[in-house]
């Protein structure tokens, strides 16, 4: 199980490199869900494919699918406002959970006594997190009981076809764009390569491969903003918490945010993906020695194979 994470691509040419690194023939099935309104404007990513690629217009088929399937529509409407329902209370309870590992952290104790302190809020905050992930999987059990994709002819329809592209292809490459309804395209239509298929994903995609989804921005107009679970990806790749666009995100030179993020999501590796990146995981879904990690004291460099 070969699998490919990458930096964000602008120019897209590192993506299409390592694509025919990993598959140099066959057909390469491309997700740009992500992209949305433009999901159809892949040229430039077909140009680096060498022609060979085959979009899933995953997108496109979601929009199909709510327009032409109105007791779904429904219930995915619903699952919309509970989704965002949840989401509003949880920011609240992680944003005074965070505040309060922050200050615990900064106090000035004997060091056992800090130490422990520490180690029971940034419980708290893993607490918070486990309880918003259980309700994400009940709301969508919820959505699954009252409108299972199974029963819908349209979304039966754009399953076969989706899975017969993705068996006819050497390798799946997942771009970037909004991670939330890349996730969510993936999930409802069922995309799920076999293990010896290489996949290889950049940005968004790299986060829609782990197990779980974590949203981040320190430097954005509202100033740090408490890191957010935001959904289940793939779980291709596991104990990772996948970092696109670190450097513009991130206070990497922060060392108290750094150690309340790192300990929150160990034992997965916070693998920091900026531009140029390249990280291979192998069968043994191991992140390699020579990743960049996020540590408890910053941005570690990278470490060199011995």
């Amino acid at each position: 199980m070969k699998t490919v994470l990458l930096g964000p691509q602008r120019f897209l040419t590192t993506a299409g490199t390592v694509v025919h690194s990993v598959a140099s023939e066959g057909p390469v099935v491309t997700v740009t869900a992500g992209w949305q309104d433009r999901e159809a404007a892949d040229d430039e990513l077909d140009e680096v494919m060498g022609g060979r690629s085959r979009n899933l217009h995953l997108y496109g088929r979601l929009s199909e699918v709510l327009t032409t399937d109105d007791h779904f529509a429904e219930e995915a409407l619903r699952h919309r406002d509970a989704m965002d329902e949840l989401a509003g209370i949880y920011s609240l309870r992680l944003q005074r959970a965070l505040d309060g590992a922050y200050a615990v952290a900064r106090r000035a104790a004997r060091e056992d006594i800090a130490e422990s302190a520490f180690a029971d809020a940034v419980r708290g905050v893993q607490d918070i997190d486990a309880w918003y992930l259980r309700t994400v999987d009940q709301l969508y059990g919820e959505l699954e009981t009252a409108a299972p994709p199974e029963g819908s002819d349209q979304v039966a329809r754009h399953r076969h076809e989706v899975a017969e592209l993705v068996g006819g292809a050497t390798v799946l490459a997942i771009a970037g764009g909004h991670v939330g309804i890349l996730v969510r395209c993936l999930r409802l239509f069922a995309v799920v390569p076999p293990p010896e298929m290489p996949v290889v994903a950049w940005s968004a995609g790299a986060m829609a491969l782990t197990e779980r989804v974590v949203l981040y921005n320190d430097l954005g107009p509202q100033g740090v903003q408490g890191a957010e679970v935001w959904d289940r990806g793939l779980a291709r790749i596991r104990d990772v918490v996948a970092m696109p666009h670190a450097r513009r995100r991130l206070r990497l030179d922060d060392p108290l945010h750094a150690r309340v993020f790192v300990r929150r999501f160990a034992p997965a590796a916070c693998l920091l993906l900026d531009d140029g990146t390249q990280v291979v995981i192998g069968d043994d879904g191991r992140v390699p020695d020579d990743a960049r990690l996020l540590t408890e004291t910053g941005a570690a460099p990278a470490r060199v194979s011995a």
